[in-house]
């Protein structure tokens, strides 16, 4: 991310008022720029890290590892950081051609297509809950094993119990309990593990490149 005056000001008002928590640095970090991003506290007590999920998260970035999003809101908001470090490919399963099916929305089945083409990438579901059950469902199966998923939706039905399934999983994820969330929550969260892993991976990448 740019930073600006504007930027480092506000972030300094969120470190004035978030008070205590429980968080690692790297944690703290992701979790600033979401309430930076929503201008909302309570997802300092929303916001859940698998154990390593940031180191599984910054090598998978690291070594290039393709990446899946949701939405096109998402693809947007994370396209600026990683062009401009590790330049990994961006996929949009809304976007994805797929054969036209009724039993799953367009975005599941494009969650599955590239799923498939991707076992191993890292995953943002940053809207759709019926995307993060699909993937869900495919972990549950072990057709995929994801380096890391990050799963932000909002919703009314059933998306808690998806984000438990995940969270049960084997998978490092990066998840918020309760109904809140959305693709903005999804794209912060993205950003901020950018910068953190280009703070530890990034003098290799210059090099090599």
């Amino acid at each position: 991310m740019e930073w600006h005056v504007t930027d480092a000001q506000s972030l300094a008002i969120i470190d004035s008022e978030i008070g205590d928590h429980v968080f690692s640095p790297a944690e703290y970090e992701i979790v600033r720029r979401v309430i930076y991003a929503t201008a909302d506290f309570e997802y300092k007590s929303l916001i859940r890290f698998s154990e390593n999920a940031l180191q599984a998260g910054a090598a998978a970035l690291a070594a290039h590892s393709s990446i899946v999003v949701d939405v096109p809101l998402v693809q947007v908001g994370i396209s600026y950081d990683i062009q401009n470090t590790f330049a990994n490919p961006v996929y949009c399963a809304l976007e994805t051609p797929t054969r036209p099916q009724k039993e799953k929305t367009r975005v599941a089945w494009g969650i599955e297509t590239l799923a498939q083409r991707y076992p191993e990438g890292i995953f943002v579901i940053g809207q759709a809950q019926t995307a993060l059950t699909t993937l869900v469902e495919l972990i549950e199966a072990e057709e995929i094993r994801p380096a890391l998923v990050i799963a932000t939706p909002v919703g009314f039905v059933d998306v808690d119990i998806a984000k438990e399934r995940l969270q049960e999983s084997l998978v490092p994820y990066i998840t918020t309990d309760s109904r809140k969330g959305n693709a903005i929550v999804a794209a912060a969260i993205v950003d901020g593990l950018v910068d953190l892993a280009w703070q530890a991976y990034g003098r290799d990448q210059k090099r090599v490149s």
